[in-house]
């Protein structure tokens, strides 16, 4: 095994001042930036760490920053704490034309000034670094690459830049690793690690198990938890997600329902031994009261924002009724660790034909703890049930009919591997698959209106009279 390696680092005052002039206008065009609509009023450092020194050819810079922002300024309300963002932060004299793509600009003052800043994780040179430290398990200044002591990294595996995420920054290594690096960090244990080392306890094989991973120590000045930064996982080469797998058998009007069936035992094996992995909860009437009132309230906001679930309102909130009439009588729910944001772009299929889920860190825009609380597991399968319903509609010309077959196949794949169907618990299903066709009503109506009639046509079912 490698020997741990440790260096102590200082990064030089007036960093964050010099760049936060070109922050300001590069970090709102990132596609994982969460503010976007919203002026960024200014920056703080949380923590710099010099991994080059910037007087090299070629400096290195990790930072962790609040960008402060608010939506409407207001003389003597205090701005919000702000969201942290994580930067690789690459220095040179002038950049090379390969990263063009890269440049966050030209710095006028401060300690790099005269130097050009961009992007660090474009460059192979500084990707290859995080490699080699995850695997020397480095420690530099208050940054910890962390390696499970039973798997091994080769070194000198050539790296790449995937592009297609939107919410994080994944790096393959020689189609042997991704190392996928969160932007937008909080303190505490985030699942995205949390989950998937408890399945490899468990040996679950439906989800890579992670081989390194990268944090940093706390901030006194919060809650005194590390941020976890970054997660290194087996790359699996030659997988196909989910969505595309689907919308390219759509395009060849080919039938998906053993896809499904087989997605649908993989998504309970998971469930399974995540409720052997980690404790298990029973919701009762207070729980279960609560959670109504919170899709209640969610509905109603958004008929407020969207004329056109006006219609539906009464039908869709007979959903959240049902349920708190069950609990009223006594029904209980168990809850357990879900995956929390299920969907066919979470899923890969292998060439030979398993499939896996990953990126477990939930819905990014909910708080931490609320994403790590126990819930029933009936909610993966809503979400993914509504994932049919948005490949089915994104045919040319929609195809409602080969959704209803997936998520009857999917269903009846779950029950085989848990034992139990979840059409057997229609109640919960359909609030939670209502809450979830609310929420992409508010979405897409914001964000992308010529997708609004896909959960459109959901909402007219669910709030119709069979309910179904």
């Amino acid at each position: 095994m490698s020997e741990a390696v440790t260096r102590t680092v200082t990064s030089p005052p007036g960093l964050l001042a010099s760049l936060a002039p070109l922050l300001r206008d590069w970090l709102p065009r990132q596609r994982w930036f969460a503010g976007k609509g919203r002026p960024v009023t200014g920056f703080s450092l949380v923590a710099a760490t010099e991994l080059f020194p910037a007087d090299a050819r070629l400096g290195l810079y990790h930072i962790l920053m609040r960008a402060h922002q608010q939506l409407v300024p207001v003389p003597g309300v205090p701005e919000e704490p702000g969201d942290c963002y994580q930067l690789l932060i690459g220095v040179r004299e002038a950049l090379p034309p390969r990263l063009a793509p890269a440049l966050i600009g030209h710095v006028s003052e401060g300690p790099l000034a005269g130097r050009t800043v961009y992007e660090a994780l474009h460059d192979a040179r500084p990707a290859e670094l995080l490699l080699e430290a995850l695997r020397t398990r480095a420690r530099i200044g208050g940054l910890r690459f962390e390696r499970d002591p039973g798997q091994e990294i080769r070194p000198g595996l050539v790296p790449r830049l995937m592009t297609v995420e939107q919410s994080n920054s994944s790096v393959v290594y020689g189609d042997t690793f991704v190392l996928k690096l969160l932007r937008r960090v909080v303190p505490g244990i985030n699942p995205d690690l949390e989950l998937p080392l408890a399945l490899a306890r468990q040996g679950c094989p439906r989800v890579p198990p992670p081989t390194a991973w990268l944090v940093a120590d706390p901030d006194p000045a919060e809650s005194g938890e590390p941020h976890v930064l970054g997660v290194l996982q087996p790359f699996l080469q030659g997988a196909t997600d989910g969505w595309n797998l689907a919308l390219r058998e759509l395009a060849k009007g080919e039938d998906f329902t053993a896809e499904a069936r087989a997605l649908g035992r993989a998504t309970a094996e998971v469930h399974t031994a995540l409720a052997r992995a980690l404790p298990t909860v029973t919701l009762g009437h207070g729980r279960l009261r609560a959670m109504a009132a919170g899709m209640s309230e969610r509905l109603a906001a958004a008929v407020r924002a969207v004329p056109a679930l006006r219609p539906y309102a009464t039908g869709l909130g007979s959903a959240y009724t049902a349920l708190d009439d069950l609990a009223a009588e006594g029904r209980t729910w168990t809850a357990q660790r879900v995956h929390g944001d299920l969907h066919l772009g979470q899923c890969l299929r292998s060439p030979a034909g398993d499939w896996s889920l990953i990126d477990f860190e939930g819905e990014p825009a909910r708080p931490l703890a609320e994403r790590r609380m126990p819930q029933p597991a009936v909610r993966d399968v809503a979400a993914m049930l509504r994932s049919f319903d948005y490949a089915a509609r994104s045919a040319d010309p929609p195809r409602p009919e080969w959704a209803e077959h997936c998520r009857a196949a999917y269903c009846s794949g779950y029950a085989e591997a848990a034992g139990a169907d979840p059409r057997t618990d229609p109640v919960m299903l359909r609030a939670y698959e209502t809450d979830k066709a609310v929420y992409e009503v508010l979405y897409e109506a914001r964000h992308r209106p010529q997708w609004l009639p896909v959960p459109l046509a959901a909402v007219r079912r669910l709030a119709g009279p069979d309910q179904t």
